[in-house]
């Protein structure tokens, strides 16, 4: 229902893009307008390739929070695959960095850190699909999810459900499934 008094707010918009606004506003693809409404204190965050001494602390910060989260305890991460993740391009940036460090604490048996790397090669969906399927640790997060599916009846989301059990978003865990092939046959 709408209201007849003026009511005064103090709001600030903070936007992202990784577009360059300026280049799309001179190509007539992005409103001149609009592009200088949001360009009041431009904060300029170049790539994590760009800034790879960052690496080590934001695997730390992530291998704390999703452990933390999924109550399990993971106390070292070998120098190696520190270097490792250190070395790696992510072209995917800080969100796939996260990714792969969830994964690793999901796929991790005891309390040092077992780093499943993203593959680096590029190659066509179907050679992406099958190194997937020849990957020895995409074989053990497989068998997790089965085992969860399993031990839920079927049940994806809830409380009880195998997301629940394995730590992850009911989303996360649906858009698994569906990379593994997996259907929800347990009930």
């Amino acid at each position: 229902m709408g209201g007849t008094r003026t009511i005064r707010t103090d709001v600030r918009f903070v936007a992202a893009t990784n577009r360059d606004l300026k280049a799309m506003v001179e190509e007539n693809k992005f409103r001149d307008d609009l592009y200088f409404r949001l360009h009041v204190f431009p904060v300029k965050v170049p790539p994590l390739r760009e800034r790879r001494e960052d690496i080590p602390l934001l695997t730390r910060y992530f291998v704390q929070k999703h452990a933390h989260r999924m109550g399990r305890t993971i106390d070292t991460i070998p120098k190696s695959a520190l270097d490792a993740l250190t070395r790696y391009d992510w072209p995917g940036n800080i969100r796939e960095l996260q990714n792969v460090i969830e994964r690793s604490v999901i796929l991790t048996g005891g309390t040092t850190l077992h780093v499943a790397m993203p593959e680096v090669t590029q190659g066509s969906a179907s050679d992406d699909a099958q190194r997937r399927s020849s990957d020895p640790s995409s074989s053990v997060e497989r068998e997790m999810i089965l085992k969860a599916l399993a031990e839920a009846k079927g049940m994806v989301g809830g409380p009880n459900g195998a997301a629940a059990r394995l730590g992850l978003n009911r989303t996360t865990l649906q858009s698994r499934m569906r990379r593994y092939n997996i259907a929800r046959q347990f009930q």
